[in-house]
């Protein structure tokens, strides 16, 4: 018996039903996977924002805190800074304790620096100090002068000159009364600077090398801001 042959299109027709029979699972199964990656994708995309959402949030949160420290900070070395040395008798209204200047040219050109300094005019007292030091760098009243130069610099926000005239008041003078207050401002021109550890470590020293000061408990305080 001869097997029956079938149409040549018949058999085409047949063969691409076939074809397409195990061919729109695989689509199907192909479809379903690129809904859930996308999904995937979206959700991803979702979570990517929220997390940048809430980075935006704690960095805006940061430097509110920030711009506070250093305005509180601020208030308080301007009263630093223009607070004065008891006058002792037979010294100058300005004159640290225990200083004074044989030389009356000296003395005076001191004074009318400080009195520059105390009327607020910031950039002549810098330059009066600053020509004061250079004519007497070895006057006794040279570390004060310095403590001076370096918050008239910080008063007109030359900050990299204060912290490096201030510097040299500590390194050169650590023993003097002006040295913590010296790092109190150059704690507080480190923060200007956007240097929160340069302050912190400013600070830390305050209360390690000078824990009795004034400048001491300020330094503990705005510690705690800074943590």
């Amino acid at each position: 018996m001869r097997a029956q042959v079938l149409p040549l299109r018949t058999l085409v027709v047949t063969a691409a039903l076939a074809a397409a029979a195990v061919a729109a699972p695989a689509h199907a199964f192909s479809d379903d996977e690129a809904r859930r990656a996308i999904l995937d994708l979206r959700q991803q995309v979702q979570q990517q924002h929220e997390q940048n959402q809430r980075a935006r949030l704690q960095l805006a949160d940061q430097m509110q805190a920030m711009q506070q420290e250093i305005a509180q900070l601020r208030e308080q070395l301007e009263l630093v800074s223009r607070q004065q040395p008891s006058a002792q008798p037979g010294q100058g209204a300005a004159n640290p304790p225990g200083a004074t200047a044989s030389d009356p040219r000296e003395q005076a050109a001191y004074d009318g620096a400080i009195d520059q300094f105390r009327k607020g005019q910031y950039k002549d007292a810098a330059e009066s100090l600053a020509a004061f030091i250079a004519l007497y760098p070895n006057s006794q009243l040279a570390p004060t002068a310095k403590f001076y130069l370096g918050s008239s610099r910080y008063a007109v926000k030359d900050y990299k000159g204060a912290i490096e005239q201030l510097n040299q008041l500590v390194q050169q003078s650590p023993d003097d009364a002006r040295a913590p207050d010296a790092l109190l401002v150059i704690a507080g021109s480190q923060l200007e600077l956007n240097n929160r550890a340069g302050a912190k470590a400013s600070l830390q020293r305050i209360v390690k090398d000078y824990p009795n000061s004034p400048a001491a408990e300020t330094a503990q305080n705005r510690l705690q801001l800074l943590q």
